[in-house]
């Protein structure tokens, strides 16, 4: 068993298994179970590329049998990222083959996080690509490998940089399945160990990593998948990054091969080549994020394709507001689902089924019977439905606590096992209605941005002698980051001089302020807290003076 990894209390654990929820299997064995009842059937489309369930399983075990002639071990964790390409798929199921985990970074992150991963998973291995978008991957590792003596392996999708392998080399020659099972039979994990560590939010400082069993990430899948309505017949189409909970699990990639349905990678997000694959793939569920939503329902570019294949658009994130999941309905003839949830565990979906109060308005119901969900006030206590609260939970697919962090755990997670979300919920039966975080954190269209980290970073410029990174209202977005600053006497600030010094810290690009306002003070509460309340609510006030000015 994983050090600095807190399962779950064995009585809960017992009830699960005996409930049928845990089936006892690996992610990569649930994939091999789909692929033995259809072999020939298309799980993976990229552009051109099509793979089918039984090549899927042979390439991710001949490549699991190069990792570990490669000194890879069960138990060894590995920084995965990569892009959405083929070889995620192939290299995250390799990795679960062996015992190997996956701590599954984002394409955006760059020194500071990536550094922030290797630092806390203690990490053997880090799987990146050569470039994406323009930024090379390989000096960046080749970095972080001289501050970490026990990174051992970099190795690149495409071409190897100095002192770093390619992925096409570890790939075992032998395509016989008996050989491939026997080499990897020794390897096997429990299904109840460590299958996949993802990032949390980062609501204080720098991610934490979220440890999920084979048991529980099988049974997320599972339970998304149904509620989202997959079967074998499903087209899925990963628009959003394959390393997110959200894409990965929830229904995604593993909801897509747990029901034997085909996971589409979108090669970009250009609206025209989304929809060209709707068309040509035809796609039935696509899952998205409200800037994505926006930007297709204010554009005459979807409306050229084909869409009658397009059963489903699924939201997560942040909130949709009813007005777009109504044009959604009307405008691309699809149901809109909501999912709401955390990678640490509950999701809430919408049912497709559900009358248009739920559907339109509410922010889903857990997708098992077994998720405990509870709404508490300040002093810890449970509310009556219709007040809101922090939404707690506990349940068989909801860790009960982050990798090797007790200090977190203990703020975290209620004296009985139930973890605290941050959100402010409204609770009606088993429905939830969501109001915002509780604690400091920038939602910008799905992607969260501690201001803690930010701020930590704005503070080393010499000339702020206070800064409070708050959130601003954005029509796309939802929120972006806003840098309210005070300033030493006698300096000056810039918006391009902030936006260079962080760049310099070589942060991950969304977490950049998008707008710098110099103060001559901050509101202060009795206490001495600074009123982040009064700020969100000047820096909209001048948006709105700002867009009446304009006509």
């Amino acid at each position: 068993m994983l050090q600095g990894f807190r399962g779950w209390p064995q009585a809960a654990a017992l009830r699960y298994r005996e409930a049928g929820l845990w089936e006892g299997l690996t992610v990569s064995e649930m994939v091999a179970r789909t692929a033995r009842r259809h072999p020939d059937k298309v799980a993976v489309v990229y552009g051109e590329r099509r793979i089918t369930y039984g090549e899927l399983v042979s390439d991710s075990r001949r490549l699991a049998v190069g990792l570990l002639e490669l000194g890879l071990k069960p138990l060894d964790r590995a920084v995965l990222q990569l892009p959405n390409i083929p070889e995620f798929v192939t290299t995250y199921l390799a990795l679960n083959w062996i015992g190997v985990i996956p701590v599954t970074a984002l394409r955006a992150h760059r020194h500071a996080e990536v550094r922030h991963f290797l630092r806390a998973s203690q990490a053997s291995a880090y799987f990146i690509a050569d470039t994406i978008a323009g930024f090379d991957y390989r000096p960046m590792a080749a970095e972080l490998s001289a501050e970490f003596p026990f990174l051992r392996h970099v190795v690149v999708a495409g071409q190897a940089g100095p002192g770093q392998t390619a992925l096409g080399s570890h790939i075992a020659p032998t395509t016989d399945e008996g050989t491939l099972a026997s080499l990897l039979s020794g390897v096997l994990p429990a299904a109840d160990e460590v299958s996949t560590m993802l990032l949390s939010g980062g609501t204080t400082s720098l991610s934490k990593l979220i440890p999920r069993t084979h048991d529980d990430y099988v049974l997320n899948a599972r339970l998304c998948a149904q509620a989202a309505g997959f079967d074998r017949d499903t087209v899925f189409m990963a628009v959003l990054p394959l390393g997110h909970n959200y894409n990965l699990a929830s229904p995604g990639m593993l909801g897509a091969f747990y029901t034997g349905g085909a996971l589409v990678i979108a090669t970009g997000t250009d609206t025209a080549d989304i929809f060209r694959t709707v068309e040509r793939e035809r796609v039935t569920v696509i899952a998205a994020v409200v800037p994505l939503i926006s930007t297709w329902l204010n554009s005459d570019i979807p409306r050229r394709f084909d869409l009658s294949s397009l059963r489903v658009v699924q939201n997560g994130g942040a909130r949709l507001a009813p007005e777009l999941r109504l044009r959604l309905r009307k405008e691309f003839g699809c149901t809109p689902q909501e999912i709401y949830g955390t990678a640490e565990g509950l999701i809430n979906m919408t049912r497709l089924d559900d009358g248009d109060e739920l559907l339109l308005e509410s922010s889903g119901a857990p997708v098992s019977e077994f998720d405990e969900i509870k709404v508490l006030d300040d002093a810890g206590d449970e509310v009556p439905d219709g007040e809101p609260g922090e939404l707690v939970v506990r349940g068989p697919y909801t860790i009960n606590g982050y990798y090797n962090a007790p200090e977190k755990n203990a703020e975290a997670f209620t004296a009985d096992g139930f973890y605290r979300m941050g959100d402010i919920v409204r609770k009606h039966g088993r429905y939830v209605y969501t109001e915002g975080r509780r604690k400091d954190l920038i939602n910008r269209g799905g992607e969260k941005i501690s201001c803690e980290e930010i701020e930590n970073l704005i503070f080393g410029l010499p000339q702020v002698k206070d800064v409070s990174l708050v959130a601003m209202p954005d029509p796309v977005f939802g929120e972006k980051a806003c840098a309210c600053v005070v300033l030493r006497p006698g300096t000056r600030l810039g918006f391009d001089e902030l936006i260079a010094h962080l760049r310099g810290q070589h942060i991950a690009s969304f977490k950049l302020p998008e707008r710098l306002e110099v103060m001559p003070s901050f509101p202060i509460s009795p206490v001495g807290k600074i009123l982040k309340r009064q700020l969100r609510d000047m820096i909209a006030s001048k948006l709105e003076a700002e867009r009446a000015s304009r006509g």
